[in-house]
């Protein structure tokens, strides 16, 4: 079956042909780091995390480009005296890098900042200049505004008209033709730091967000790629933006755009502007990395995901059932290797990847497969229990899940060890609070024995396995 992803601006699937079948070429816009993660940014991380880890199954290689926004009107709104906002900016960008580590989300080929790109976007801005799509503020400022009725093709992504759209905010109108029309430098401003601006032909500056984007996809993808990808509030105006500056500089562009469905609250995009974010480190300090992965994982990439405790149950439980089987092989099938290697995925399982990256299908024939094999081991059939083990193994590799195969499957096993440890800890917090000293460390003795080490700290008793 040909692998069909649905473009936005096609609104429709297509069957994928890349430019280069030997090197699948993607673009995804990162974090803009004002602030740190909340668990929407990686739901979006973990969509094309996915996309990227099937591609690369079904095509060998791919070239995958997500970039980091370090200067931006919120980076420096941000900004504190103690705290300047290049300072703020890497500190941010590298929490957001632990929080997609945190769940396995593969590092990108490249992750340019935009501040490392500012020579490409303004000679791109130069480009449209000369093509008479773009102009520099009459008004002595220093700012350079793409004009979009220039462009005939402007609207194209998101099949809407110049007329019907709302005036552009990202600078200060009084030196726009058009009130749609949108910066591309924005002059220095007294009230901005001196070293958050660049020299440049039109005045001392710095990039308009959206010229960011179509730089930095040229630079390292060339000026035509196969995916663009982001989260659905990316289509307009950014991804519209990006798309008419970098066909009117006369690029191909993106011949792909994928989006992501949003995390919503009660039926509202999660956002840091709406105040109803919940901080990505805030999950994962309460719940297993796997469990979060597959809760994010479990619904349609393109479909809203409404996260609630049952969210995270759920998943812990699939988590579960899996570990259990894979632990079962382990035990009774004689010889049973505790590192399979990656293998060939079932029929089903490719033809739901395939399918826009049915990932909510894929995991059922996952599951079917997991009972299966627990049916033969049942039976007593080692054959068929094995067969269904190579199977789940390929399939839960290359969901990003190879840690339960890496762990035997213990996931299960873990957590029934951390409620056992858990209310021993809690019987000696009691023995010590009646100062008991003889019963807490006869508790502690015992715990050690078994191969755990106690950490008290200022917020609690934490334990790990010695070694």
């Amino acid at each position: 079956m040909t692998l069909r992803l649905h473009d936005t601006r096609a609104q429709q699937l297509r069957d994928f042909v890349p430019l280069d079948p030997e090197n699948v070429t993607m673009y995804v816009c990162g974090p803009t780091v004002q602030s740190g993660p909340h668990i929407g940014h990686v739901r979006a991380a973990l969509s094309f995390d996915l996309l990227r880890r099937w591609l690369e199954y079904r095509f060998g290689r791919v070239t995958f480009v997500r970039n980091v926004t370090d200067i931006d009107d919120k980076v420096l709104a941000n900004a504190t005296a103690t705290e300047p906002w290049w300072a703020l900016a890497y500190r941010i960008e590298q929490e957001f890098t632990a929080a997609y580590a945190g769940i396995g989300i593969l590092p990108p080929t490249y992750e340019p900042r935009a501040t490392a790109s500012i020579p490409q976007m303004q000679e791109l801005i130069g480009t449209l200049i000369e093509r008479g799509h773009a102009y520099p503020a009459p008004d002595g400022s220093g700012d350079v505004y793409f004009d979009v009725r220039s462009w005939n093709e402007y609207g194209a992504l998101t099949h809407q008209s110049v007329d019907a759209m709302e005036a552009a905010e990202d600078a200060d109108p009084r030196g726009k033709r058009n009130p749609q029309d949108f910066a591309l430098w924005k002059g220095a401003k007294t009230d901005e730091p001196a070293d958050a601006t660049w020299s440049s032909p039109w005045g001392a500056g710095r990039p308009g967000w959206h010229i960011e984007c179509s730089a930095m996809a040229k630079r390292y993808l060339g000026g035509e790629f196969d995916i663009h990808g982001g989260g659905l509030d990316l289509r307009f105006p950014h991804h519209e933006n990006e798309l008419a500056q970098s066909t009117a500089a006369g690029d191909g562009f993106a011949q792909y755009w994928v989006h992501n469905g949003l995390v919503t609250v009660n039926g509202q995009k999660m956002s840091k502007s709406l105040g109803n974010f919940t901080l990505a480190a805030d999950v994962l300090s309460l719940r297993d990395p796997l469990v979060v992965r597959y809760a994010l994982a479990a619904a349609h990439y393109r479909s809203s995901l409404d996260l609630t405790e049952s969210s995270w149950d759920e998943a812990d439980a699939a988590l579960g059932r899996i570990g259990t089987f894979i632990a079962r092989v382990r035990r009774t099938v004689p010889g049973a290797p505790q590192e399979q290697g990656f293998g060939v995925v079932p029929e089903a399982f490719a033809a739901a990847m395939d399918d826009d990256l049915g990932v909510p299908q894929a995991l059922a024939v996952v599951h079917e497969t997991v009972r299966r094999g627990n049916s033969a081991i049942d039976a007593g059939d080692q054959e068929q229990a094995w067969a269904a083990f190579v199977e789940v193994d390929a399939m839960v590799r290359l969901l990003g899940f190879g840690e339960l195969m890496s762990s035997g499957g213990d996931l299960a096993e873990h957590r029934t060890l951390d409620a056992l440890v858990q209310t021993m800890i809690g019987q000696r917090a009691h023995a010590r609070a009646d100062k008991d000293w003889a019963t807490a460390d006869r508790i502690r003795d015992a715990i050690a024995a078994a191969g755990i080490v106690l950490e008290d700290t200022a917020d609690g008793t934490h334990w790990s396995i010695d070694g």
